[in-house]
């Protein structure tokens, strides 16, 4: 299983336009082949940042739907609201933790 983080720093005024868009894509991200859950998180400390957090078959899944069209005309979209460039980070269980 893979976990993706994606941290995103928005434009004050692109935000309320990022949540609409989140809300209309989150159903058809969850139902990619191979994508157990997602996730959004708002940061306490920062009021225009805001995570997903994916959980994923395998690394072969996650990239697979990184490389779909869906994602890539999303992303272009999620890209031209931010503020900064968004911080992205996968991550898998580590053995110690099934120990």
């Amino acid at each position: 299983m893979i976990v993706r983080m994606v941290r995103m720093t928005f434009k004050p005024e692109e935000v309320s336009r990022f949540l609409a868009l989140y809300t209309s894509i989150a159903p058809k991200i969850k139902a990619v082949e191979g994508c157990h859950s997602v996730g959004l998180y708002h940061d306490v400390d920062a009021e225009f940042t805001y995570a997903t957090i994916s959980a994923w078959e395998s690394k072969e899944a996650l990239e697979s739907y990184r490389q779909s069209d869906f994602f890539k005309e999303t992303w272009a979209k999620v890209k031209m609201m931010q503020s900064s460039k968004a911080v992205a980070h996968s991550y898998e269980i580590h053995p110690l933790q099934n120990s």
